[in-house]
């Protein structure tokens, strides 16, 4: 949104042109959303803990994860909302790439949200079943595959680059192609699911992947 409007003003305050850069608009947005989940954790953790919003505790795990019991819960909305305005305030909103990757995080955000919601108010520990976790997160990560091939202009968008090895590419039709971009998208999801349910320790893999993934794609976004 902000690249936008700098760009048109741009021409009248030359300055502005210095948020064309992807590194600087990379920067700015990490910050905001540090600074959003510094302003807005606080208060929500607080809210959660007042209405009593805490994790329910399956009996037939570890006896170790009974102390999670009453942890508040449901902080991935605090995530998502970080990421969702960093991400509409700083980033190529022309970019097709943008939107698919972040309304896939919204839409397994709401499938996590029905997990949660049957946790909390409806007291279940198992919360949503796997059947319909599974199936919802099938339709999704199979809807962006689709797009993302569909959509695609160039045969680069839709290749294989084999790493370390910059000469070796393998072309992908649309059948290899959703496949693979389906196992990536649900795969990911439910490796960090399976890790979170490890007595809650999703986060240091998620900030150790999230940041070897946010060096990837500022690399290939970057005009050099």
């Amino acid at each position: 949104m902000l690249l936008w409007l700098t760009e048109v003003l741009s021409q009248y305050f030359s300055a502005l042109t210095v948020f064309q850069y992807l590194t600087l608009r990379g920067i700015l947005g990490t910050l905001t959303a540090l600074l959003i989940s510094l302003i807005i954790g606080p208060v929500m953790i607080r809210k959660l803990s007042q209405y009593q919003i805490g994790q329910a505790v399956r009996d037939d795990g570890p006896q170790t994860h009974l102390s999670k019991a009453g942890t508040p819960t449901m902080g991935g909305a605090l995530i998502l909302v970080a990421i969702g305005i960093s991400t509409l305030l700083w980033a190529d909103l022309g970019n097709r790439y943008v939107w698919v990757t972040l309304l896939v995080t919204l839409l397994f955000g709401a499938i996590g949200w029905v997990d949660d919601y049957r946790k909390v108010v409806e007291r279940n520990p198992r919360g949503l079943p796997a059947r319909w976790k599974y199936f919802w997160q099938s339709v999704i990560g199979a809807t962006a595959a689709v797009v993302l091939f569909f959509s695609s202009a160039l045969p680069q968008e839709t290749s294989l680059y084999v790493p370390f090895v910059k000469q070796v590419s393998l072309t992908l039709g649309p059948v290899l192609f959703i496949l693979l971009s389906y196992f990536v998208i649900v795969g990911s999801s439910n490796a960090v699911n399976l890790t979170d349910g490890l007595d809650g320790l999703a986060i240091m893999p998620t900030v150790m992947v999230a940041g070897a993934l946010g060096i990837f794609a500022y690399l290939s976004g970057h005009a050099q």
